[in-house]
């Protein structure tokens, strides 16, 4: 699976939301979901997310339809940070790219000494992930990675309070024992509340 994350500001609410509802037409072009919504205390920042089957798909959508779609929202955004990263493995069980039963997505951006990106993928199989699959709030999640190396940790949760206790009861702890410090070059993310009607 291709994963594909989008972020950008937000400059015309109403006509990026009326353009982020064409984007329906990506069921028809093998993504197996798609998502955005804004991002908890910064004004105007959006984030969409989009699942495909493979990457010889999404070059296709890209060479024929992807165009037209995006000409909706044009002028809508600016400063606009697209990224792709490869499905490496779950955080939790069985990820799908459903999004009805969460409020919110905790995306986390890591750019990892090349060194230490063996030990980062390997804490993050056997520290973080048990640690996530444990706290009740969370529903489900991937762990993506791109060149660089960098890497995307996406976790879907049930409500901000849920994700709040995971927080405040495990990750420094959690990042001691990983080492994150010494394997991290630099950390980027968002609590981001999904929007149900940019759904696809």
């Amino acid at each position: 699976m291709l994963v594909k994350w989008i972020r950008c500001t937000v400059v015309d609410r109403r006509g990026f939301e009326r353009g982020q509802r064409k984007w329906a037409g990506l069921l028809g072009n093998r993504a197996t979901g798609h998502d955005g919504s804004g991002a908890r205390g910064r004004q105007g920042v959006a984030h969409t997310f989009s699942f495909w089957e493979s990457r010889s798909f999404y070059d296709s959508f890209m060479a024929r339809s992807h165009d037209r779609l995006a000409a909706a929202q044009s002028g809508t955004y600016k400063d606009m940070q697209v990224k792709l990263f490869d499905y490496r493995f779950d955080v939790k069980t069985g990820f799908e790219p459903r999004f009805t039963d969460a409020d919110l997505v905790r995306v986390a951006h890591c750019r990892v000494h090349e060194e230490r990106a063996e030990h980062f993928m390997l804490m993050q199989e056997k520290v973080w992930n048990p640690a996530m699959a444990g706290s009740p709030g969370m529903v489900r999640g991937l762990f993506g990675e791109a060149p660089g190396p960098e890497f995307l940790v996406l976790s879907m949760w049930r409500s901000a309070a849920e994700h709040g206790k995971y927080r405040t009861e495990r990750v420094e702890r959690l990042a001691l024992r990983a080492q994150t410090e010494a394997d991290v070059a630099a950390l980027t993310g968002d609590i981001v509340e999904l929007e149900a009607t940019w759904t696809v």
